[in-house]
């Protein structure tokens, strides 16, 4: 399994390095080994963001998850990201299966009912989960933290911690009401935990994992919620629990039980044919997750399984650590990441440039960082360099002198010729080690390593000049190159798949044939004939590069001006008790200018006189401009999620008209508009109309 992703947002490169990334490689390894196995996953479609998401959009949750859902599958898709079966929790066979899975709980008397004081809001007669309460942080004195956490400080709140709270909803003071809901106790179960985690699990799992379960069965588990007073989730299968769903911690690891369920309908297998998966003894379950992740599925889940009776439990939960982007935490609502289905339009069939890239600096036992120059690095050393070079040689050498086939190899192998075949007979099994441990950095380099020996037998045995004294060896030296190729093709296709399918469509080398476990390099027969020779990787420029630094600038830019504008004097800002790589932009004031610099902006009012979407750019629209020059403006701006593009027509605008030209989207942008943020808090026009002193940042 891998964690279900929340479908109210798209996914982005840390998410992929982070989970899906090893889980998908992990998978096809089992493939080619021919283990029978599955690979499950779904949008995880409730909980409190989903209806935050719809709330800001203006539409309903179910609308904001079935928008999410298919951009989340497409750039699985587009990843090559392959599922056995790609579920939803919104679907009849999920809430069947957490309804069934609760009432379980519920008559076997293991589910506590306790009573307690909630805030509540009185205008919207509603509770509130964590994220509808904001009030003052704790730490840093944020007026505008949320229940659950501080995006200023990053500190891990409570509600109860919060100095002046109040509803997200209405604005309005909440009141304390009690509410009674159902609990998992936990700390029923520390003996168990501690029997199978601290005592079974202590050699195999991650050191992080391991830490991190160790550290909350320490300090003593306590009965933990299963339902919540919402309106969007599961509801509670109860006549006592109408107006309460599912806790969406509890729902949504049952949803890998009801992914596997949906699969079995959906290939027209018996009803009971997800059981073995779930319920038999010889079956090993693997959840790939983030360290966010670790204590719902090492310590929560399987509570629930072992509780319920008759699950069996994982074997290895091999969660990662972030992924950070250029040196600073990865941010959704910063805008601070590199979005899948944004990257390959401006990097188009460059999906396994990327895949290695994250490969390659996986987090897999700490926080690891992205770069974009570090990207092109690899792309342009290593897949260029060292792969693609090798690779083109041999099959550029094969075309030139033998017509494409493969020459046979006669007479007395060397030393060299001994030692590269040694080197490619055991590349399988390194590999596996690797990857049956979980070190996936550490099996793509042995893969790549192989591509090096490749490399270095052609520049040690020069073919290309052979050719002209020794046709033998000639033929010997272009028969091992080409079945290290081959060999290539089959152990790279875990890591790199569009590329191994397209190396194996040169060498006519068929889909279906896999080689792994060692012990033979004949995967191609003397006279087989390669198909048409292309490049495998081509050099990515700097201006590619500079053109991704210039879009995080101008995040940065911007996220800067509105916490500016937020708060006009970042000097007075508490202490941040912020410790890891990223400093918050609020915490980050703005250099004073002098009226020199000042003097060289040019800000003209304008006229919106057009506006459309930008396609394939959620963020973007297209303004056309009437600024009293002979030829109207356009300029993209990033407010569609803002506004509609109808009503925006005729709307004045200021806009910076002496700012470069940038081009996004093949779209050339002449300037930028002001915006602001008004009490509430809105994004709104800065425009000659406005109040005085409106804090206006660059959009």
């Amino acid at each position: 399994t891998a964690a279900l992703p929340y479908a109210n947002g798209p996914v982005h490169i840390g998410h992929l390095a982070g989970v899906y990334l090893p889980a998908d490689i992990y998978m096809r390894f089992l493939r080619l080994k021919g283990e029978e196995a599955i690979y499950v996953c779904g949008s995880d479609e409730h909980g409190v963001p989903i209806t935050i998401r719809a709330q800001k959009e203006g539409i309903t949750p179910q609308q904001v998850v079935d928008k999410y859902d298919a951009i989340i599958k497409q750039s699985f898709a587009d990843f090559g990201i392959e599922f056995t079966h790609y579920s939803r929790t919104s679907k009849p066979v999920h809430h069947s299966t957490s309804q069934e899975f609760f009432l379980h709980l519920h008559a076997k008397g293991l589910l506590e009912v306790q009573e307690s004081e909630q805030y509540y809001d009185e205008a919207a007669q509603q509770f509130l989960a964590d994220r509808y309460i904001v009030g003052t942080c704790p730490v840093c004195q944020n007026p505008d933290a949320y229940g659950d956490q501080c995006e200023r400080c990053g500190s891990t709140l409570s509600p109860n911690e919060l100095g002046n709270p109040r509803s997200a909803l209405s604005g309005a003071a909440p009141i304390r009401k009690l509410t009674s809901h159902w609990y998992l106790p936990l700390d029923k179960y520390e003996g168990w935990l501690k029997e199978w985690i601290l005592e079974g699990h202590k050699a195999d799992w991650k050191a992080s994992v391991y830490g991190q379960c160790k550290s909350w069965i320490d300090q003593g588990l306590q009965p933990r919620a299963v339902t919540r007073d919402l309106d969007w989730g599961v509801p509670v299968p109860l006549p006592e629990g109408k107006g309460k769903v599912l806790y969406v911690w509890f729902d949504a690891p049952i949803g890998y039980i009801s992914a596997t369920k949906d699969w079995a309908e959906a290939t027209g297998q018996a009803p009971d044919a997800w059981e073995k998966w779930w319920k038999a003894d010889d079956t090993r379950l693997l959840h790939f997750i983030g360290k966010d992740n670790i204590v719902f599925h090492c310590i929560i889940f399987p509570t629930m399984l072992h509780a319920h009776g008759g699950f069996i439990v994982p074997d290895n939960v091999p969660g990662n650590e972030f992924l950070n982007l250029e040196g600073q935490k990865i941010s959704t609502s910063r805008n601070w990441a590199v979005w899948l289905h944004e990257y390959l339009i401006d990097f188009p069939c460059k999906q396994d440039v990327l895949r290695y890239a994250l490969c390659s600096t996986m987090p897999e036992q700490k926080d690891n960082d992205f770069t974009w120059k570090d990207f092109q690095q690899r792309n342009n050393s290593e897949l260029v360099g060292i792969l693609g070079n090798f690779i083109n040689r041999t099959l550029v050498l094969t075309q030139k002198y033998y017509n494409g086939a493969l020459p046979a190899f006669e007479g007395k192998a060397t030393e060299v010729d001994m030692a590269l075949a040694k080197t490619l007979m055991a590349a399988p099994e390194r590999i596996a080690t690797k990857l049956d441990a979980f070190r996936f950095r550490e099996a793509l380099a042995e893969v790549m390593d192989l591509a090096r020996a490749g490399n270095k037998y052609l520049a040690d045995q020069e073919p290309w000049k052979l050719v002209k004294t020794d046709a033998a060896r000639t033929a010997q030296v272009l028969h091992m190159a080409l079945q290290l190729s081959a060999g290539l093709a089959v152990l790279m296709e875990p890591f790199l798949p569009f590329t191994s399918e397209r190396l194996r469509q040169m060498l006519n080398l068929a889909t279906g044939q896999t080689w792994w476990g060692g012990g033979a390099i004949d995967l191609l027969r003397p006279g087989h004939q390669i198909g048409d020779v292309g490049l495998l990787f081509d050099k990515i420029e700097d201006e590619a590069i500079e053109a991704q630094m210039a879009k995080l600038a101008a995040n940065k830019v911007e996220n800067a001006m509105v916490a500016t504008a937020a708060n006009p004097n970042p000097t007075e800002l508490p202490k941040s008790t912020h410790t890891d790589a990223e400093t918050p932009l609020t915490a980050m004031p703005l250099p004073h200018i002098g009226i020199e610099d000042f003097a060289k902006v040019e800000l003209k009012v304008a006229t919106i006189i057009a506006a459309i979407p930008v396609p394939k750019a959620d963020k973007l629209l297209q303004l056309t401009l009437d600024t009293g020059e002979a030829q109207p403006r356009t300029v993209l701006s990033g407010i569609a999620q803002h506004y509609a593009p109808e009503a925006i027509i005729g709307q004045q605008v200021v806009l910076v008209a002496n700012l470069a030209p940038r081009k996004m989207r093949g779209i050339e942008s002449q300037g930028m508009i002001l915006m602001a943020e008004d009490a509430e808090g809105k994004l709104v026009f800065v425009a000659p109309s406005m109040a005085v002193g409106a804090g206006a940042g660059v959009r």
